[in-house]
């Protein structure tokens, strides 16, 4: 043989091993994820032929589950929780795939997880249908409509979380959007319903309790510049601090202005307590500059702020920036500047001080069973860290106590029952109406709740909205339903 035909068959030679190596690769060591793709029409055969497991509230209610319908698609997956709960279910589409829980525990609803191995077994071995494992979420069901109720027609978010395990017992973000729509047999249906939540200003699909666009704070984060005062600096609530009526800010000519308009108390004194208390923006601006900006990173750090949670759900991460100025560390004292957070963040941050200063990692998942009901996964509680220590934690608890007793915060006073809290308005920075905030937990000796609320650009109140008038109602509201439990 010359040289171009050995050359040739060379060539020839290789061509046929890369295409043998190629298709053994895809039969063997790919075959798993191109059979579990969602656009994998097989796949989606297979996976609507079987009884999809449920999806459930703490107390056993279904929000999702499986209906056979027979057909092609055998079972229809139905959310009797509606819009109440899709932020937390998401939905599982022919067309648009899976979301949220229906996403992130898709293996044990289809029935496919490693844990359910020996479920399967049993199914072969009884001659059963293949079905799938059941989710339980921490959601409580009357602290979720609660939370549904009191944000009303308002867009926003509401989380609310149990301080002594991390639990979550709401989680709300409205508007929101039906998923049985996107679920339907009807492709038709489905593609127009898809497209006209894409298309609505209002963002429907966005979970912003979680992970949509993260918020300004505004005065909420003045927990943990207090956290900071305290931890950092030495201070105590009686210690004294400058609240005048505006606050020059260094290397500008700009001043910061309190909202109300006058100082903070006489002779432009205030205590750090007080300063919480009526929510004294010059106090904490002066705090900023005096701390500096890496340090209030640091204790928004120890809060959980830049981490990265699955709760299961991926979280957004909430930012204090780096490498901020004196001014820039002023305005991200009262949570300004570039400061940016989730609803859970900020439930986070009062979870974690009504827990002794112990921050829990959050959950959203409380157990997993499989088809015959057997647990094969109860999720416990974790610690995630120390945000402060617990003689700062009972600082912090006894000033957001005075906000609610006869500061910023006494639109969430409950009857009978001692609440911490604090109010937020932040600016947008864009020319809308500010954000109003309030996050609180009770009863503030024996916490069981701590919430965070947040109303878009003011809700119904708009531009004379405030934290204590539009987000502490919410709040007590899912509050109070806690306590009535």
């Amino acid at each position: 043989m010359n040289a171009p035909l050995r050359r040739l068959a060379v060539v020839v030679a290789l061509l046929f091993a890369s295409l043998l190596l190629s298709t053994s690769w895809i039969q063997y060591v790919g075959a798993s994820s191109v059979a579990a793709g969602q656009g994998n029409v097989r796949q989606v055969y297979r996976e609507f032929g079987r009884e999809r497991g449920p999806i459930v509230t703490s107390d056993g209610q279904p929000v999702a589950l499986s209906t056979e319908v027979g057909g092609d698609y055998q079972y229809l997956r139905q959310y009797p929780g509606g819009q109440v709960y899709a932020h937390a279910t998401g939905f599982f589409s022919i067309v648009y795939g899976r979301t949220a829980i229906e996403s992130v525990q898709n293996d044990v609803l289809a029935g496919t997880a490693d844990s359910l191995f020996y479920s399967r077994i049993g199914q072969v071995l009884t001659g059963q249908d293949p079905a799938g494992g059941s989710v339980e979420l921490t959601l409580d069901p009357v602290v979720q409509q609660a939370a549904w109720d009191a944000l009303g027609e308002q867009r926003g978010a509401v989380v609310a979380i149990e301080p002594s395990t991390g639990r979550i017992l709401a989680l709300v973000s409205r508007p929101s959007f039906d998923p049985g729509s996107l679920a339907s047999h009807d492709l038709g249906a489905v593609q127009e319903a898809w497209a006209a939540l894409n298309a609505d200003p209002d963002r429907p699909l966005e979970n912003r309790a979680v992970a949509g666009r993260t918020y300004p704070p505004g005065s909420v984060f003045k927990i943990v510049t207090a956290a900071a005062a305290i931890e950092e600096g030495g201070l105590t609530p009686e210690s004294q601090l400058p609240g005048p009526a505006e606050l020059a800010l260094p290397q500008t000519t700009a001043t910061l202005p309190n909202v109300f308009g006058g100082p903070c108390g006489p002779g432009d004194l205030t205590t750090l307590a007080d300063a919480l208390r009526i929510s004294c923006n010059t106090a904490f601006g002066q705090l900023g500059i005096d701390l500096g900006g890496d340090v209030l990173r640091e204790q928004a750090e120890d809060f959980g702020f830049g981490t990265e949670l699955t709760i299961p759900l991926r979280t957004a991460e909430s930012t204090v920036p780096e490498g901020m100025d004196p001014p820039q560390s002023a305005q991200a004292a009262i949570g300004q500047f570039d400061v940016r957070v989730t609803p859970l963040q900020v439930a986070m941050v009062s979870a974690a001080v009504a827990n002794d200063g112990v921050l829990m990692r959050p959950q959203l998942v409380r157990t997993v069973r499989g088809p015959d009901l057997q647990v094969v996964e109860d999720v416990q509680p974790e610690q995630l860290g120390r945000a402060v220590e617990q003689s700062t934690a009972e600082a912090l608890t006894s000033m957001m106590v005075g906000v609610v007793e006869d500061g910023s915060g006494t639109a969430a006073q409950i009857d009978g029952v001692t609440v911490a809290g604090k109010t937020g308005t932040a600016q947008t920075g864009n020319e809308t109406d500010p954000h109003a905030w309030f996050t609180s937990f009770a009863p503030a000796d024996d916490p069981r709740v701590a919430v965070a609320v947040v109303v878009e650009n003011g809700g119904s109140a708009g531009s004379e909205a405030s934290g204590g008038r539009v987000a502490a109602p919410v709040a007590r509201a899912v509050m109070q339903a806690v306590l009535d439990r």
